[in-house]
């Protein structure tokens, strides 16, 4: 039990450890993407600003822009053949579809692409060695550049389709100086040309404004957050407190299981010590809950089958002892018989009680076999009209004195009598009921069968004593017979009505006893389904 455990626990530590390793290449995985992510937002608008008007340009006129703009972003800006950029088919393909791609060169620097023409096979190519203040201010020069061509009532809509279409990663408004939440030295900087930053209010974030000549409007650009990356330092906290309550939770959860299972392991422990009235406290439906439940009908099925086994040697005994002591009778009669007539009732005495013996030795050996698990049941296409018929013609003739005679047949919607049943045995079950009915019927038995639907019955009925609703159940145990008309005088071992029960048993089936509503005596009944496949079913 402790080996089991401690491998589990062993086995759900590594599982730990590695999510935590992954949980840390994860994150290093997710600072990279976010990176990439934080460059290509800043880049994209202004990229698009610039590529999109670099395309109608002719070529003098797109050297002398990019070395315009080159000079205001404070970087190497040019236009170069798409052909000769060291870029797999992946970035190519992102170029392609319009987008800013921004590869990382150094720890600060980064190479940026945006495709100026298709047709013509050319790329707008920046190399950004420091991200500074001047790459703000010149997106804002950008941006005024295309906002003064239009009224200054025109230009906050035209600031919004831009913002738009060059798909900016940061907000772009026009607002009025007053209300830019500038001090008085930042608001006379504005009004002289000059492009001035500001912290947000939180402290985490800056705006860049710029004033646009002759309009009422300052142009601000924000708020732009400084990419922070997830700590590693954190991780390592939550991982740590994570793995701790993890590892609580699982202990807690596997301390019941094991406690759980140590308690069928007690019980089984005390099964097999002799202590058969053991169980297992039952609780919860979830597997340990079931298996506490089926080791609790194992018990009871153990319980019970030693106890009727226990009866069944102290039954045998009991019925073995008679015969036995006439046949020890009937010897030392035959050594005094003085005639040879007297010899010969002797000696046909003896057989009776071989006879007997060798009866109740087939019944035994009959019902070890139905009671060992499943036997070799053959299923077969069986007449219940022919088999009554049968075992009318068998048994009828044994007892002169009783009638026995066929009841109510009542056959199948199509007619037919047929059902599924293994023949041999249905045979002797059957048997076995009328033989118990002509030991106590006075004058009359009455065999009859009734299929409907998927069910079929056989019901055999007298005009004896009866038996008493409260000893009905116990009739069908081994060697188990009644104490009043039913009684021993009639003959029999007690085996016949078990055997019975295990046969329709096998077959999916019950055996019930009633009183006979015609005969006024007992009605003995075996109900199983008609074919075997709709009970597999």
């Amino acid at each position: 039990m402790k080996s089991i455990f401690l491998r589990i626990y062993g086995g759900m530590l590594a599982v730990l450890v590695l999510v935590a390793m992954l949980g840390v290449l994860s994150l290093h995985l997710v600072n990279e993407v976010r990176f990439e992510q934080y460059r290509e937002r800043l880049a994209r608008g202004t990229f698009n600003l610039m590529a999109d008007n670099l395309r109608d340009m002719t070529p003098v006129e797109r050297r002398r822009a990019t070395a315009i703009w080159g000079r205001l972003l404070g970087i190497p800006l040019g236009i170069e053949p798409l052909a000769e950029q060291p870029l797999d088919q992946s970035m190519r393909n992102r170029l392609l579809g319009g987008q800013v791609l921004v590869e990382l060169t150094g720890p600060h620097a980064a190479r940026v692409y945006r495709l100026v023409s298709a047709e013509q096979g050319l790329v707008l190519v920046g190399e950004i060695r420091q991200i500074s203040e001047q790459l703000a201010r010149a997106t804002l020069f950008l941006l005024a550049d295309e906002l003064v061509r239009y009224p200054a009532a025109e230009q906050p809509a035209r600031l919004a389709q831009l913002k738009e279409d060059k798909r900016f990663g940061f907000d772009l408004k026009l607002v009025r100086l007053e209300n830019a939440g500038l001090d008085a030295d930042q608001s006379r900087r504005v009004e002289e040309g000059d492009t001035v930053m500001a912290l947000g209010k939180g402290g985490d974030s800056i705006h860049v404004f710029a004033g646009l000549v002759g309009t009422p409007w300052v142009l601000e650009l924000g708020p732009l957050y400084q990419m922070n990356p997830y700590p590693p330092q954190l991780l390592v906290l939550i991982t740590v407190l994570g793995l701790s309550l993890i590892g609580l939770v699982v202990y807690l959860l596997v301390r019941q299981l094991e406690q759980r299972l140590q308690a069928v392991e007690s019980a089984a422990t005390r099964i097999a010590s002799g202590r058969l009235e053991s169980r297992v406290p039952t609780g919860g439906a979830d597997s340990v809950g079931r298996l506490a439940a089926a080791f609790n009908a194992m018990a009871e099925h153990l319980q019970s089958s030693l106890n009727m086994q226990r009866e069944l040697v102290r039954a045998v005994s009991h019925e073995l002892r008679t015969p036995v002591a006439r046949l020890r009778f009937g010897l030392e009669m035959i050594a005094d018989a003085e005639t040879e007539e007297a010899r010969r009732k002797y000696l046909e005495g003896m057989d009776s009680d071989i006879q007997e013996l060798d009866k109740l030795v087939d019944e035994m050996l009959v019902y070890a076999r139905l009671e060992q698990g499943s036997p070799a049941l053959e299923f077969q296409k069986v007449d219940l009209a022919a088999l009554l018929d049968q075992v009318i013609a068998d048994l009828a003739p044994l007892h002169g004195h009783i009638r026995v005679e066929r009841g109510r047949l009542q056959p199948a919607e199509d007619g037919s009598s047929l059902v599924e049943a293994e023949p041999r045995y249905l045979q002797r079950a059957l048997q076995n009921l009328v033989s118990n009915a002509l030991r106590h019927a006075e004058s009359r038995v009455r065999l009859s069968y009734r299929i409907e639907g998927q069910q079929c019955r056989l019901d055999v009925e007298d005009d004896g004593p009866g038996v008493p609703e409260s000893a009905r159940e116990r009739l069908f145990r081994p060697f188990m017979r009644l104490d009043d008309s039913r009684a021993r005088t009639s003959g029999g071992h007690g085996l016949g009505l078990s055997i019975v029960r295990r046969i329709i048993y096998w077959h999916g089936g019950r055996a019930l006893i009633g009183d006979s509503q015609s005969l006024g005596g007992a009605c003995f009944s075996l109900v199983w389904p008609r074919f075997q496949a709709s009970r597999e079913g």
